[in-house]
């Protein structure tokens, strides 16, 4: 890892009214109701790798003392990230340092002025998951999602667990299920992650349906499944500001980033670095609408909703999607 590199990773937690909380523990499935999971899924090893790396990088830890945090041999540790992300734990520490993250930005420094303006979905972006997507009317998030049902389930994918939303209309909600190891605002269980899509909408009507919400999560984590041809339908619901920032954030492909100051640019708020950071870490729709993209200036990754850790390991799984093309 870089000597230079910042590793903070705490965060301010999400407070809940204690009734969204209570409403969302009410609302949250017993554990009878989900199916059987196998014990120590690839990202619970990813996630303890990631959390070693991110407190012991002064040292620069050998593969032999990161396999050893995570309780595997370095021949395991080799195979679980050619199987998770397709790269080599070399190649994967190499992807989330802060040298990667600059040059990242150096090439990237013009992609929301140029490249991206002849469309969301160019021909040349073979690992883009390709969305059609809409906003809601202002009144209607004003209303707090009044009159709006909301179809939920907890689902398996590369991150940890996923909370998935949708309406009628689309996706609107993409959460994880976090421990303290991912770090982050929201960090608790089921009961938690529910509770912060909660908060957004607190007077939408929640429905748990993961028949319903299966298909998008299969859609969402496959990218053998990303095609132009059947675009993934996203609902924004935020306020006229938000949304703008999240329709831009549409715009950032697979493998590159961006800087809070050049969305504001491309929106025309130039000044509006500090507010599009906020608006940035109110995005509802994790990984879909790719806030984990955009990045300090100088390179640091800074924070992350869903936690730093979660950050890390989404923008090194994207650099193996992007080097298996």
């Amino acid at each position: 890892m870089n000597a230079h590199a910042p590793m903070k990773t705490a965060m301010t937690p999400t407070r809940f009214s204690n009734a969204v909380l209570a409403r969302a523990t009410d609302a949250t499935p017993s554990e009878a109701d989900f199916p059987a999971v196998a014990p120590g899924s690839d990202y619970d090893t990813v996630r303890r790798i990631l959390s070693f790396i991110t407190h012991n990088w002064r040292e620069q830890p050998t593969i032999e003392a990161i396999a050893e945090a995570a309780g595997a041999t370095p021949t395991d540790v080799h195979h679980l990230f050619r199987r998770w992300c397709g790269l080599t734990p070399k190649a994967f520490l190499q992807a989330i340092t802060l040298d990667h993250a600059k040059g990242l930005l150096s090439s990237s420094a013009s992609i929301l002025d140029t490249a991206l303006e002849v469309g969301l979905s160019g021909p040349g972006r073979l690992h883009d998951l390709f969305v059609t997507h809409e906003a809601m009317s202002p009144g209607e998030w004003k209303t707090g999602g009044e009159g709006l049902k909301l179809s939920y389930g907890f689902h398996a994918s590369p991150f940890g667990e996923a909370l998935v939303v949708i309406t009628e209309r689309g996706l609107a909600g993409l959460g994880w299920v976090s421990n303290s190891a991912d770090g982050g605002k929201v960090v608790g269980g089921r009961a938690e992650a529910l509770a912060d899509m909660m908060r957004r909408w607190p007077h939408a009507d929640y429905h748990y349906d993961p028949v319903l919400t299966a298909p998008y999560a299969g859609r969402i984590f496959e990218p053998k499944a990303w095609s132009a041809e059947t675009p993934l339908r996203v609902v924004l619901i935020g306020t006229d500001f938000e949304v703008r920032v999240w329709e831009t954030l549409l715009r950032i492909p697979v493998g590159c980033a961006t800087t809070y100051g050049e969305v504001a640019n491309h929106i025309g708020k130039p000044s509006a670095a500090r507010a599009v950071g906020m608006a940035v870490g109110k995005n509802p729709i994790s990984f879909v609408v790719p806030c984990h993209r955009v990045i300090g200036k100088s390179g640091a990754l800074t924070g992350y909703h869903w936690g730093l850790t979660r950050k890390r390991a989404i923008l090194g799984w994207e650099a193996g999607q992007t080097a298996a093309g």
